[in-house]
Formats: structure tokens, C-alpha cells, sequence
């Protein structure tokens, strides 16, 4: 699993806008830019949607205001399913992301395998990134929601 102090992994995660798909290179997204990427298990499930995604709807001024250049939402899902959950969350200040098939997941070490509900999943987790470098990583034990909150990471900024 990936630890505070390393380095992302490099890899691609899907972003659909306007029509048009994009492809992100991970070292590209990452690099000179102090991000918020937080991960949920799936887009329009009960926790992510009630709660996660609109924490950070509601915190993205502040985030931003304390120097946070890029938030990011990243799920094991498509990135159509990514951007229709973002537009019914009101998530214009959010980037939202998809790993399609959890290779990007897979590389940070924080798949989850939740069987006959949806496969290989993301735990829930947030982190700060400076630079492509972990600085704050906090992950939720099984069926939590404590640590990855918007405002635990504008504390830790």
C-alpha cells in the first residue's frame, strides 16, 4: 500500500467532459500542483453520495483557498458513470475520475475485493499530494467514514 513520503505511481485515469474522453497521465496530473484526491468504494452508493462527495462539494472553496490546486474524486468506475454522478452532485469544482478497471487502485495498493456487490472496488481514502508526493494519506477501515472526511484534510492543510 502506498505510505506517506512516496511517490504516485504512474498511470492513466479516464475523465469525461463535454462529450469528450480524456486520458490523464498520473505524473502529468500530479506534478507541480498540490491535489485532494479522495477514493470511494463506488459513484451513487448510500455513504459516497450522502455524504463523501458532497463534503468536499461543499469544502472545495476552502480547500482551494489554502492552496489546493486540483480535487479529485477517483472510483473503480467508468468515466461516463464518473461524470453523471459528479453532475448530480452539483461537483463542478470536483475533477472526477475513473479507473475503469482498478489498475490505478491496484498500483496504490487500496483495492478492495467486495464480491458479488461490485467486484474490485477502492477503500475509502483521502490524501494530500504536493509535487506527485504523498504528504497525507488517510485510510477508513472497513465500513468507516471518519478519517477521509473534507474536514479532516482541510485540517491537515
Amino acid at each position: 500500500m502506498i505510505q506517506q513520503d512516496n511517490l504516485m505511481p504512474v498511470g492513466t485515469l479516464q475523465q469525461l467532459v463535454d462529450g469528450e474522453m480524456i486520458t490523464h497521465n498520473t505524473a502529468e496530473l500530479f506534478a507541480t500542483k498540490k491535489v485532494v484526491l479522495f477514493a470511494v468504494p463506488g459513484a451513487f452508493t448510500p455513504t459516497c453520495s450522502a455524504a463523501h462527495l458532497p463534503g468536499y462539494v461543499v469544502s472545495a472553496d476552502e480547500l482551494k483557498a489554502k492552496g489546493v490546486d486540483l480535487i479529485i474524486c477517483l472510483s473503480v468506475n467508468d468515466a461516463f458513470v464518473m461524470q453523471a454522478w459528479g453532475k448530480s452532485q452539483n461537483a463542478e469544482n470536483i475533477m472526477m475520475l475513473g479507473d475503469g478497471d482498478g489498475s490505478y487502485t491496484k498500483a496504490l495498493g487500496l483495492e478492495m475485493d467486495t464480491a458479488g456487490f461490485g467486484g474490485v472496488r477502492s477503500q475509502r481514502y483521502a490524501m494530500i499530494i504536493d509535487n506527485g508526493k504523498v504528504t497525507s494519506l488517510h485510510v477508513e477501515q472497513p465500513k468507516s467514514f471518519e478519517v477521509s472526511k473534507a474536514e479532516v484534510i482541510l485540517g491537515q492543510l
